[in-house]
């Protein structure tokens, strides 16, 4: 992921934030929200489609302290028109792969408890249920759960 990709990664986040429970945000961020999104990633990477920037993927330090240095954060979003390609299961394998690299042995994600999708998706790829955090979130004037998921790097 490069800076020439900003528009194109925030495009495709700013609609989530939207229109969904799947970015966190209460609306569209500015195009400057690219930076602290990128930051701290060690690994941050797009996928193309057709040509263009099909969706994005991040995956960060778990928390800063040294103990947890094998553990990582995961985040992707793929553009809406590209979602049911494969290319979600692609940027998991790439990901998975710069841990592994990385000498990462668990990567966790969290998503909303209304984010079915992402729920599902994290299932079918051996991500096992890690515990929720309950009504921790409101948005669109609804109350929803952080639910947390782990899975160990193969």
């Amino acid at each position: 992921m490069q800076e020439s990709d900003r528009d194109a990664v925030m495009r495709i986040f700013n609609h989530y934030a939207a229109t969904s429970f799947a970015a966190y945000p209460e609306g569209p961020l500015p195009p400057q929200f690219f930076g602290p999104l990128r930051e701290g990633a060690v690994s941050a990477i797009v996928a193309e489609h057709d040509g263009n920037i099909a969706g994005f993927g991040l995956l960060k330090p778990f928390l800063p302290f040294p103990v947890f240095r094998k553990t990582g954060m995961l985040t992707y979003f793929l553009a809406p028109e590209c979602v049911g390609k494969g290319l979600g299961s692609r940027l998991l394998d790439r990901l998975m792969a710069d841990a592994r690299e990385k000498g990462l042995t668990m990567l966790v994600a969290n998503m909303s408890s209304k984010n079915d999708a992402s729920v599902r998706f994290h299932t079918r790829h051996g991500f096992t249920d890690a515990g929720h955090l309950t009504s921790v979130g409101e948005k669109f004037g609804e109350p929803f759960d952080v639910v947390w998921m782990q899975r160990a790097v193969e």
